[in-house]
């Protein structure tokens, strides 16, 4: 499993309160990095957050509907970056800064 990076941390602690926030970090560090379908095997952190970020997107907050997005990325990880907009650039990911919920 491949931890988080700070970039990931700060979106976490945007969208999410703080007695969810341990619960979202395990469910990206443990199922939305190096075990996702179609991805190379990689150490480095910021590598996984196009994905991790587009899981982040889509849930805005809401466990329930990050849970639904890393099911989505664990069946086909184009799917989730289509659906948050970040497939057709590999670094649009980086300026995505959700709001303080």
């Amino acid at each position: 499993m491949v931890p988080l990076s700070l970039e990931a941390e700060k979106r976490i602690d945007l969208l999410f309160p703080e007695d969810q926030r341990e619960q979202v970090r395990i469910l990206l560090r443990d199922e939305c990095g190096d075990n996702l379908p179609l991805l190379p095997k990689r150490r480095d952190p910021a590598y996984y957050d196009r994905y991790r970020f587009a899981a982040l997107k889509l849930g805005n907050g809401d466990l329930s509907r990050l849970q639904d997005a890393i099911r989505l990325a664990k069946t086909d990880s184009r799917d989730l970056l289509v659906g948050a907009g970040f497939a057709n650039d590999t670094t649009i990911h980086l300026s995505w800064l959700p709001d303080r919920k």
